[in-house]
C-alpha cells in the first residue's frame, strides 16, 4: 500500500456503505443541509447490465447475479469464510447495496416483535416499540412506493400504502382456495414494487426476474429511491472505496475513516460523526477491524457483543404441482399472497415464537430457485430439464417460510486468520448453527403448509427444508439497548463507547421477527437520522 492520503475535507457526516440505511441516511441528511460523503466499496450499476430481459437471464443467475459473493466472487466482494455455518450469508456490493437483488417484500415487524421478553420470557425486548416505530413505517412506504392492500387484520389499524397492490395472480387465487378451506388467514402481500408508475420509476411489468436486478427500474431498489434525492441535495457519493478502519482520536471520538480506493490507494475521509451502514455482517467486522490502544477488542465493543448475536432468518419450502396453468412464471418474485396464521407463540406446539409464510411463484424452466437453492444444475438440465418442464412450468408454486431466528451469542461473525478480500484486508468468519426451537418451529410449519397444498388441490408435493442459500436477512451483531453492559448502540443507534460512531442497519436488531426485515431496517435509519437532525446542536463531535 501506498502512503496514506488525507482528504482535507471534513465532513459533517461520513457514511459507510450505500445500502438500504446508508441510502436513507444520506438523502435526510444532505436534505437537512449537512454535509454527506458515502464510501461504497461496490460500483453504480446500470439498468442496462440486469440480465432479466434476456434470454441468458436463468444461465447469468448461476454466476454474475448470484447472491452469494463467494460465488458470484466480483472483485468488489469480499469473500466469507463459512465452514462452521449451516447458512450461507447472501449480500450485494453496489451503490443500493443488497436492494439491488432483494425480492421488495415489505414487511413490518408486528407488535408482538418488540417485546418477546415480556410476552414468551425469552431474549430481550426493544428500547421502543412497534407504535414509536409506525410513523417510520409510513414515511418508508411513500419514499419506496409500496403496493399493498390497507385491512390486514393481522395487524394494528393503520395507514394504507400508497399504491394499490399487485395483482396477486392465478397462483395467489389458488393458493387462497386451500386456505380459506381451512379457515386460516391469509392477506395480498404488500411489495416494494409500483403496480404504477410512482416518483420516476415504472410500474411492474411482472417479468418475475427481481431476484438478479429489475431492467425495467421498476423495484424499489434504493439507488433510485433515495440516492438520485441524496446527489441533488449535495451529497458526495464514492465508489469503489473499501473502508478498512474507522479512526478515533485521544479523546475517543471517531474522526473519520481510511479506504483503499480502486487504485490500491489508501486515503483518510475525515468526518465530524460516522455512520455505519455495513450490514449485519460487514458492519461488525469493520468494527473488529478497528482496534486501537484504546479500543483493543475492536471499537464500540466494550460489551464484547460485537459481531455476536447473528440471526440469518431460517428457510424452508413447500411447492406443490397442479394439474392446470396457473401461469407461475409472471412475478413479482417475491409474494402475492402472505399468511400469519401460524406466526405467534404458541407453546403447546414444543417451541417459542413462530414464522410468516408467502406464496412465491415458479419462475421459468431452470426455476426461480435454482438461483440459489443449492440444487445441482443438472437436476434441470437435458432429459431432465424436459421431464421438469413438462410436469411443473406454469403449474407450480411455493409457500415460502420465514422462521424468526433467536438470538445466541454463539452464532457470530469473529475476522478470519487466513482468508482476505482482493485488498488484503480480514475477511469475516461466519459461526452459525440452527438451534433446536429453529428445527421444531420448521418442522411445524412444514406440516402445516403442505396442509394448505393439499387443500388448494396440488397433485404433488416437494418439501424443501432449511435451505443452505437463504441468508439474505443480516442481523443482530450490533444489538441495540439502553444497558452498555448488553449492547452496543442505545435506541438512535448512537455508540455506547463512542459518541459520534453511529449503526444504522440490521445489525442494530434485538430479535429478528419472522419477517423480511428491509423495511424495518429503512424505519429504524429514518427514525435514528430524524433524531440526530434534531439533536444536532448537541451532538459531541470530533473537531
Amino acid at each position: 500500500m501506498s502512503k496514506i492520503r488525507m482528504n482535507l475535507k471534513v465532513a459533517d457526516a461520513l457514511i459507510i456503505g450505500a445500502g438500504a440505511s446508508g441510502s436513507v441516511a444520506a438523502k435526510h441528511l444532505s436534505a437537512a443541509g449537512f454535509s454527506v460523503v458515502c464510501l461504497e466499496q461496490g460500483p453504480k450499476v446500470d439498468n442496462g447490465e440486469f440480465w432479466g430481459d434476456k434470454p441468458e437471464w436463468e444461465l447469468m443467475s448461476q454466476k454474475r447475479w448470484h447472491p452469494n459473493p463467494n460465488v458470484r466472487d466480483l472483485e468488489a466482494d469480499y469473500p466469507v469464510e463459512t465452514s462452521q455455518s449451516d447458512v450461507n450469508p447472501l449480500m450485494y456490493s453496489a451503490v443500493g447495496g443488497s436492494t439491488i437483488l432483494w425480492a421488495a417484500h415489505w414487511q413490518r415487524f408486528m407488535p408482538s416483535d418488540f417485546k418477546v421478553k415480556t410476552l414468551d420470557g425469552i431474549a430481550d425486548d426493544w428500547p421502543f416499540t412497534y407504535e414509536d416505530l409506525e410513523p417510520f413505517y409510513d414515511e418508508m412506504e411513500v419514499e419506496m412506493g409500496v403496493s399493498g392492500l390497507a385491512g390486514d387484520p393481522a395487524y394494528p389499524p393503520g395507514n394504507a400504502p400508497p399504491l394499490p397492490p399487485l395483482p396477486i395472480g392465478k397462483i395467489g387465487m389458488k393458493a387462497a382456495e386451500g386456505m380459506n378451506k381451512l379457515g386460516w388467514h391469509w392477506w395480498p402481500g404488500p411489495n416494494a414494487i409500483p403496480s404504477k408508475d410512482y416518483d420516476g420509476r415504472n410500474a411492474c411489468v411482472r417479468r418475475g426476474t427481481c431476484l438478479t436486478g429489475c431492467p425495467e427500474r421498476a423495484k424499489a431498489s434504493t439507488d433510485h429511491t433515495h440516492w438520485p434525492h441524496a446527489l441533488k441535495n449535495g451529497a458526495e457519493l464514492i465508489t469503489g472505496a473499501r473502508v478498512r478502519e474507522i479512526l478515533v482520536n485521544d479523546e475517543g471520538l471517531a474522526t473519520g475513516a481510511i479506504y483503499v480506493d480502486r487504485n490500491g490507494r489508501e486515503i483518510e475521509q475525515r468526518a465530524k460523526v460516522v455512520i455505519v451502514c455495513g450490514n449485519g455482517i460487514g458492519t461488525p467486522r469493520l468494527l473488529l477491524l478497528s482496534k486501537s490502544n484504546r479500543f483493543p477488542d475492536g471499537l464500540a465493543n466494550s460489551s464484547g457483543l460485537v459481531g455476536k448475536n447473528l440471526m440469518m432468518h431460517p428457510y424452508a419450502a413447500v411447492s406443490g404441482n397442479f394439474d392446470e396453468d396457473l401461469e407461475s412464471w409472471l412475478g413479482p418474485a417475491g409474494q402475492t399472497i402472505q399468511s400469519m396464521q401460524f406466526y405467534e407463540t404458541d407453546k403447546s406446539r414444543g417451541f417459542v415464537r413462530g414464522a410468516k409464510w408467502q406464496v412465491m411463484p415458479s419462475g421459468g424452466p431452470l426455476g426461480m430457485r435454482a438461483a440459489y437453492g443449492g440444487k445441482p444444475l443438472e437436476e434441470a438440465w437435458g432429459a431432465n430439464l424436459h421431464r421438469s418442464t413438462k410436469r411443473t412450468f406454469g403449474r407450480s408454486f411455493e409457500w415460502g417460510i420465514i422462521a424468526e431466528d433467536l438470538p445466541e451469542e454463539a452464532n457470530r461473525v469473529v475476522l478470519d486468520q487466513s482468508l482476505t478480500d482482493s485488498d488484503g484486508v480480514p475477511a469475516p468468519r461466519v459461526i452459525y448453527r440452527n438451534s433446536e426451537n429453529t428445527h421444531r418451529m420448521i418442522d411445524f410449519h412444514l406440516e402445516r403448509a403442505k396442509e394448505a397444498m393439499n387443500a388448494a388441490g396440488a397433485i404433488g408435493i416437494t418439501v424443501t427444508p432449511l435451505m443452505r442459500d437463504c441468508g439474505w436477512h443480516l442481523m443482530g451483531t450490533a444489538r441495540m439497548g439502553t444497558d452498555p453492559r448488553t449492547s452496543v448502540v442505545d435506541q438512535w443507534g448512537k455508540s455506547h463507547d463512542v459518541p459520534n460512531l453511529f449503526i444504522y442497519d440490521g445489525s442494530v436488531f434485538v430479535t429478528s421477527s419472522g419477517f423480511n426485515p428491509t423495511a424495518t431496517i429503512t424505519a429504524i435509519a429514518l427514525r435514528a437520522v430524524k433524531h440526530l437532525i434534531a439533536e444536532r446542536y448537541n451532538q459531541k463531535v470530533a473537531a
